[in-house]
C-alpha cells in the first residue's frame, strides 16, 4: 500500500450468513442538506504538505486541492480542471496550458501562471517521494498571466502526469500548515477542523469562492470519520450516520443492493496486492526460496474464496493500463515449491525455516492470504511468522528492512504503468517503497526508459514492460502479485451522481454529487 494505502478493511464476516437472523437497525431520515460522512478505518492525514503527502490524504486532498487536468475514466484521457486547454509540441517536449480564469486559492490569492510555477517548483525542490512525477521538467515558463509552459528534458505523456494522484496539486504555499488549521488549495472544500486521533478526524466545509459555484444543491460539509470496526461501519450506513463506505464485503454488498435506503457500486480497479521479498537480508536472498514462495500460494483457492472482491492478477500491471501482460496469472505448484526448497537445504526432511511477514492490520482479505499461506508453508516445513500491523508502523519497519515478506496494496500515481515499477522496484537508498531492496542497474535502466518510450514509441514501451515483468517475477523472483482488487462500495440512497474513477482510488469527488432527502 502506499502509506495512503491502506490498511483497507475488506471484511469477510461470514457470521451474518450462517447465524440466526438478526434485526438490523433501520436507516433514519436525514436532514435536507446533510453532511457527507466518509468512513475510513485508519487515519486520514499523516502529512499536510501537498508537495510530499503520499498516504491516505488522497481521499481528502482531492476535495481540497486541484490539478491542471483530471483523468477521465470513460475517454481514458486527460480532461480540463484548472487548465481549460493545452497543447504539446510535435516532439512532445513542450507543453503549454491555458488556465481557468477567475480561480482563487483558499488564501484569497488569484490563480495565475506565476502561482502554478511557484507551486510546481516548490514541489520539485521538496525531494518528496511522489515528486518524481516532475522529473522530466527542465523549466516552467510564465508566458502570460493565464498561460504556463513546461519545457521537458524528454517527451512524456505530460497531460497525464499533471493529473497525478499525488504531488500534482497546484497550491499557494502560504496556506500550508503542518497543524492542519488551513490549506492552500483551490478546490470546492477547505479545512474546518482537524483533530488527529479523533473519531471525526477531519471536517471540510464549502469554500464559498469556489470557481464552480454553489447554485445547485451540493454537500457543503464533509466529515472524514475513522471507524476501525467493519460492523460499526455497516451499522452507521443502516442508521444514516454514515454516507459512504469505500469497501464492504460481498455478503453485506448483497444485502445493501437489496435495501431501499442504500445504493451500491462495484467497479474494477488498478489496485493490486503485492508480496515483496527481501532480497538484501535473510533467507530470501536465495532466489530458490523466493521462487518456492511464488509457487506455494493457492491463487485459485484464494480468488474463489474472495469472489466478488478480487480478480486474478496477470503480471504486475492490471488490465486497462498500457503494459498489461496477458496470460501471466500465477498458479500454485507445490511439487516445484518442494523441489526448490529442497535444493536450498530446506523443505520436508530438510532444515526448518522461519520466514517473517508483515501485513495490514484490519484487512481481512490479507488475513485470508496469510492463513492460507501459513497452512501451505507448514506442510513444506516452513514456519510463517506473520504479524498484522497498522500501515504506518508496518511501512516504517519495512523501510528498515526488518521482514522477509512485505504485503501491501499498490496503485498507479497517474493513469500509466510506470509507477508500478519506478517507486517499487527501482534502486533506492534509503528505501521508501522499494521494499524488496533490489539494487539492479539493468532493471533501473529499463525503468528509466519507460516514460519517454511511452510517449514516443508505444510498441517498444509495451515490450519493455513485458521484459521488466519477466525479469522481476520470473528471473529475479522479487515479488508476486496474487490479485487485483474489485471495489465494492455502499452509500446512502440520497447520494446522486457517484461514479468511480480508478485513477483516484477511494476518492469521492463530493462536489460532483447531488444530495437529496
Amino acid at each position: 500500500m502506499k502509506a495512503r494505502l491502506v490498511a483497507l478493511v475488506l471484511a469477510l464476516l461470514m457470521a451474518g450468513c450462517s447465524a440466526a437472523p438478526t434485526v438490523e437497525p433501520q436507516r433514519r431520515p436525514t436532514a435536507r442538506t446533510p453532511a457527507f460522512v466518509y468512513v475510513e478505518n485508519v487515519d486520514v492525514i499523516s502529512d499536510w504538505d501537498p508537495a510530499t503527502a503520499y498516504s491516505n490524504e488522497i481521499v481528502a486532498f482531492q476535495n481540497i486541492y486541484e490539478t491542471l487536468t483530471l483523468w477521465n475514466p470513460v475517454s481514458k484521457k486527460a480532461a480540463p480542471r484548472l487548465a481549460t486547454s493545452w497543447k504539446a509540441s510535435t516532439d512532445g517536449k513542450t507543453w503549454s496550458f491555458k488556465l481557468r480564469p477567475g480561480v482563487r486559492f483558499h488564501t484569497g490569492r488569484a490563480l495565475d501562471a506565476a502561482a502554478v510555477k511557484e507551486a510546481v517548483e516548490r514541489t520539485m525542490s521538496s525531494n518528496g517521494e511522489p515528486g518524481y512525477i516532475w522529473g522530466p521538467v527542465s523549466s516552467v515558463v510564465v508566458d502570460d498571466p493565464l498561460t504556463v509552459t513546461f519545457v521537458l528534458k524528454y517527451a512524456v505523456p505530460f497531460d497525464l502526469v499533471v493529473a497525478s494522484t499525488y504531488a500534482a496539486y497546484i497550491y499557494d504555499p502560504a496556506g500550508i500548515d503542518p497543524a492542519g488549521k488551513k490549506d492552500g488549495g483551490t478546490g470546492p472544500y477547505t479545512v474546518s477542523t482537524w483533530t488527529k486521533g479523533a473519531a471525526d478526524e477531519l471536517v471540510l466545509t464549502a469554500f464559498d469562492g469556489y470557481w464552480g459555484g454553489w447554485e445547485r444543491p451540493h454537500y457543503r460539509k464533509i466529515t472524514f470519520r475513522v471507524v476501525p470496526s467493519t460492523q460499526d461501519q455497516w451499522t452507521g450506513l443502516l442508521t444514516g450516520e454514515v454516507t459512504f463506505v469505500p469497501r464492504i464485503n460481498r455478503f453485506r454488498y448483497g444485502r445493501a443492493a437489496r435495501m431501499g435506503g442504500l445504493r451500491t457500486s462495484r467497479a474494477p480497479s488498478y489496485q493490486v496486492l503485492t508480496l515483496l521479498f527481501n532480497t538484501r537480508l535473510g533467507p530470501l536472498t536465495d532466489v530458490r526460496i523466493r521462487k518456492a514462495l511464488q509457487r506455494a500460494i493457492d491463487y485459485s483457492g484464494l480468488t474463489r474464496k474472495l469472489a466478488g472482491a478480487v480478480t486474478p492478477a496477470s503480471g504486475i500491471i492490471p488490465e486497462g493500463l498500457p503494459g498489461h501482460v496477458k496470460r501471466r496469472a500465477p498458479r500454485q505448484n507445490l511439487q516445484a515449491a518442494t523441489r526448490l526448497l529442497t535444493a536450498a537445504g530446506y523443505g520436508p526432511g530438510g532444515r526448518p525455516l522461519t520466514l517473517s511477514l508483515t501485513y495490514a492490520e484490519g484487512d481481512e482479505d490479507q488475513q485470508q492470504l496469510v492463513t492460507s499461506l501459513r497452512r501451505t508453508m507448514r506442510a513444506l516445513n516452513v514456519t510463517l511468522d506473520a504479524r498484522a500491523m497498522p500501515w504506518l508502523e508496518q511501512w516504517e519497519q519495512g523501510k528498515q528492512g526488518g521482514q522477509d515478506i512485505f504485503v501491501m496494496y499498490w496503485w498507479p500515481d497517474y493513469a500509466d504503468a510506470y509507477s508500478y515499477f519506478g517507486p517499487v522496484f527501482r534502486s533506492a537508498d534509503p528505501p521508501v517503497f522499494n521494499l524488496t531492496y533490489l539494487q539492479d542497474p539493468q532493471i533501473d535502466a529499463l525503468i528509466d526508459s519507460l516514460p519517454e518510450l511511452t510517449a514516443v514509441d508505444a510498441a517498444s514501451a509495451e515490450r519493455a514492460y513485458a521484459e521488466l515483468t519477466r525479469l522481476l517475477l520470473d528471473v529475479k523472483a522479487v515479488a508476486v502479485v496474487p490479485w487485483v482488487v474489485t471495489y465494492n462500495r455502499s452509500y446512502a440512497a440520497g447520494v446522486q451522481g457517484y461514479h468511480d474513477n480508478p485513477a483516484y482510488p477511494d476518492v469521492v469527488f463530493v462536489y460532483d454529487l447531488r444530495p437529496s432527502a
